[in-house]
């Protein structure tokens, strides 16, 4: 990969015994940039470059080291890493490339720490011959800058794959956290499930060996429909729960009820009040009432177990039908797509994210479809909604809102946090401008959002002060000539 200088070496690393002429020249035949130019212009690089060699494992040059001179690899190869890690972290360099300090070119330093891995050859030319060189070799001018051009198409496309990454991998993180809370859930609540039907059996066969009448089996399962109503109505509320156990347990004591604390937390949680328990009374002794009490509470047990399940496993489904609307999983790539719920689905997705943030939504009634490339519209609302979470520090409002403005969809992503500053609000779609600390992102994001709305033949733009930013996107609604 032509991103980073190849040979630059030491006077130790020069051959006591210089290589003929003619082998050089026909070495530099082979370099493809070069390929096509006139003999008297190979002899020109042959006799006016300086041979380098290096043996594997020898160090060519470091990162951070000054770069003055450009380099014709003509054998072996170098493998670069960057010490201090990041994206494009590793890249090799091969016979064949054209590399270093390039005429036209803005390289100061070593992007990395560059080493032989095999034995190299390579020839090197000083900044302060470029002028010469390209008087003596007026091709070299666009051969250089065409090496240029492809330098920086594949630092972009390395950047842009790893942003992808990125990307995929906090996905990933926020998926496996969303799961791992239902998932685990469903597994207490399916282990504690079988355990309490268990005492569940036990507790229904101390009921019958009551050998209760006819008419008391009937008082005994009306008040039992009529609690667990009681509980429906009452679920989710779970204020004065302790007040209430305490309650319950004076009323146990009182009738002499045994092991108070087996029945008491379910009673309390379902709402049950003493008043409810003093039908029992009339018909049931100390023993019984334990028995029918215990009995009941163990139902509510295992009714609320199955309910848990029944809850975590929906939304673990819940989960991935998000994904698969998110991703568009086996679908064309242009969709009817219902922007709404691209956002809804986009926010399930970051669903570990948003515990301590308020989500204000303002979408108008029957918006409108539009025909776009779903999935990439889906990593635009990624990318806003990250920058928004990164901005509130997963703290604070995030409003969304999707209007009709004139034949075009308003879509507008707004955050409460700091703000941008107004010198940098222009460049916060270049690429690789970002206000992050190193190593937090690569300033891909909202150039990639860019990029997509562009290709819907849309706007994009952003307004900021403090406590209040707001990224605006348009989108045309009629996209018949967009594609």
């Amino acid at each position: 990969m032509n991103t980073a200088s190849i040979i630059t070496t030491p006077e130790s690393l020069a051959p006591k015994n210089p290589t003929p002429v003619s082998e050089i020249v026909a070495a530099l035949k082979r370099v493809q940039p070069l390929q096509g130019m006139e003999e008297f212009e190979y002899e020109w690089l042959a006799t006016h470059g300086t041979e380098r060699f290096a043996e594997p494992g020898e160090t060519i040059f470091r990162e951070g080291d000054p770069a003055n001179e450009m380099t014709i690899m003509l054998k072996g190869e170098v493998h670069v890493r960057r010490e201090h890690g990041g994206p494009a972290a590793f890249w090799v360099g091969r016979s064949g490339n054209i590399s270093g300090l390039l005429p036209y070119s803005r390289m100061k330093t070593y992007g990395g720490h560059g080493y032989a891995v095999v034995k190299t050859w390579g020839l090197q030319y000083p900044k302060s011959i470029f002028p010469e060189m390209i008087a003596a070799v007026p091709s070299m001018t666009q051969r250089c800058v065409s090496v240029l051009l492809d330098r920086v198409r594949e630092i972009t496309r390395m950047e842009q794959q790893t942003e992808k990454l990125n990307a995929l991998g906090k996905l990933a993180g926020n998926l496996a956290h969303e799961l791992n809370n239902p998932a685990s859930a469903a597994q207490r609540a399916s282990s504690g499930l079988l355990d309490e039907l268990h005492v569940y059996g036990h507790e229904k066969f101390r009921l019958g060996s009551l050998c209760l009448k006819d008419e008391h089996l009937a008082i005994v399962r009306k008040w039992q429909d009529s609690v667990s109503e009681h509980a429906k109505e009452y679920r989710g509320k779970t204020a004065d729960i302790a007040a209430r156990e305490d309650q319950l347990s004076a009323w146990m004591r009182e009738h002499s009820v045994g092991e108070p604390w087996r029945i008491t937390p379910e009673f309390a949680e379902a709402g049950v009040t003493p008043a409810q328990l003093d039908p029992l009374t009339e018909f049931l002794d100390a023993d019984a009432i334990a028995v029918v009490l215990t009995q009941f509470a163990s139902s509510l047990r295992a009714r609320n177990m199955a309910e848990a399940m029944v809850d975590s496993t929906a939304r673990i489904f819940d989960l991935i039908r998000a994904i698969k609307d998110y991703s568009y999983m086996d679908q064309a790539p242009i969709q009817e797509i219902d922007i709404p719920q691209g956002l809804e689905n986009t926010l399930t997705m970051l669903q570990s994210r948003l515990q301590h943030v308020e989500i204000e939504r303002r979408y108008a009634p029957e918006l409108p479809h539009i025909s776009a490339y779903a999935s990439e519209l889906n990593q635009v609302w990624m990318a806003l909604l990250e920058n928004a979470l990164d901005a509130i520090a997963d703290r604070g409002k995030i409003t969304l809102s999707v209007q009709v403005s004139g034949d075009m969809l308003l879509i507008e992503v707004w955050d409460n946090g700091p703000g941008i500053a107004p010198e940098l609000q222009d460049r916060i779609f270049e690429p690789f401008f970002t206000t992050k600390a190193p190593g937090l992102g690569l300033g891909l994001g909202l150039d990639t959002v860019q990029r997509t709305i562009r290709k819907h033949r849309g706007y994009v733009r952003v307004q900021s002060e403090p406590g209040a930013t707001c990224f605006q996107i348009r989108l045309p609604i009629e996209q018949l000539q967009a594609y």
